[in-house]
Formats: C-alpha cells, sequence, structure tokens
C-alpha cells in the first residue's frame, strides 16, 4: 500500500526527490542482500530504512534526523529481535530435519562420553558434537535421542534395553 501510494504520488525524476521512496528501496535492496550475505544483521536495517520510510509519509525531516532514526531504528530491533528471530528460524528450518534424519537412530561414540564430558559420535560418515547423561566408551552404539542446536544428545545403547 505504501508502495503504490508513493509510485502513483510522482513520476520521471520527481521520485529520486522523494526520500521516502528512496528509503523504501534502500530498505528493499538491504532485505534482498540478507539473502545473499545471510547473518540476519542486514534484515533488521532494512527495517531501520522502512522506519525511516513510513515517518517520512507523515512529517518532513531533515537528513540528519532521518539518519539518526535510521540507525537507532536499526540497532534497537537488533537489539530487541535478532536473538529470538534467529531462534524462531533455527528451529523452524533445522530442527524438524534433524529429528526427523537422526532421532532414535544408531551412532557409534568417536571418542569417550559422559556426564559433563562431550564427545564426539560417528553418525552417516560424519563426526558430530555430543553429550549424554550416560557414561559412553570410545567404540561403542549408541542411540540419538535428541539436540541441542547442531550437538547431538547421544545415550547407551546399554540403557535401551
Amino acid at each position: 500500500m505504501i508502495l503504490i501510494r508513493l509510485l502513483f504520488n510522482f513520476s520521471g525524476m520527481e521520485i529520486l526527490h522523494n526520500a521516502a521512496l528512496l528509503w523504501f528501496i534502500a530498505g528493499f535492496i538491504l532485505f534482498l542482500l540478507e539473502f545473499v550475505i545471510p547473518g540476519l544483521i542486514l534484515f533488521f536495517f532494512a527495517v531501520g530504512a522502512w522506519l525511516v520510510s513510513i515517518l517520512l509519509l507523515f512529517v518532513d525531516l531533515p537528513i540528519n534526523i532521518q539518519l539518526v532514526i535510521f540507525l537507532i531504528g536499526s540497532v534497537a530491533t537488533i537489539i530487541l529481535f535478532r536473538k529470538w528471530l534467529k531462534k524462531v528460524i533455527w528451529v523452524k528450518r533445522h530442527s524438524s530435519e534433524i529429528e526427523d534424519e537422526f532421532i532414535g537412530k544408531i551412532g557409534r561414540a568417536e571418542t569417550f562420553i559422559g556426564p559433563g564430558h562431550d564427545g564426539k559420535v560417528e553418525f552417516k560418515g560424519t563426526s558430530w558434537n555430543a553429550s549424554s547423561d550416560d557414561t559412553i566408551e570410545k567404540g561403542e552404539n549408541l542411540i540419538i535421542t535428541g539436540n541441542q542446536s547442531i550437538k547431538l544428545i547421544v545415550r547407551s545403547t546399554k540403557n535401551a534395553k
């Protein structure tokens, strides 16, 4: 809606003089760059640019105030929402893949794993960090019971019976 209002109110070179449209386009470019340069930072700068764009629809602000609002809005959204959004994205994108492919499957301990002592697990030809409340010796088979991010939670097959 905002973009339509901006585009139809201006034509030709007048668009270059419309700060709200320029901030909107800058935000859109930053948003697209987030897909090229992942890290979940550029998205929040896009939000800051869009915030300035929306404000400029209602209030005429000098460029130095626009820049301050852009920086404060971007940094504030990073501080307030980045950790939460990253957690939401990580859980939705990766946990179901790990659960479907890993949970309940058998792996082999590459190192000793015990309470308070993380180790390595070999599963499907790849080495994974792992932790367990059980004592698992090197070379012992184990069952994958969960994950914390990319660290597997395992238990001994001796306790599975």
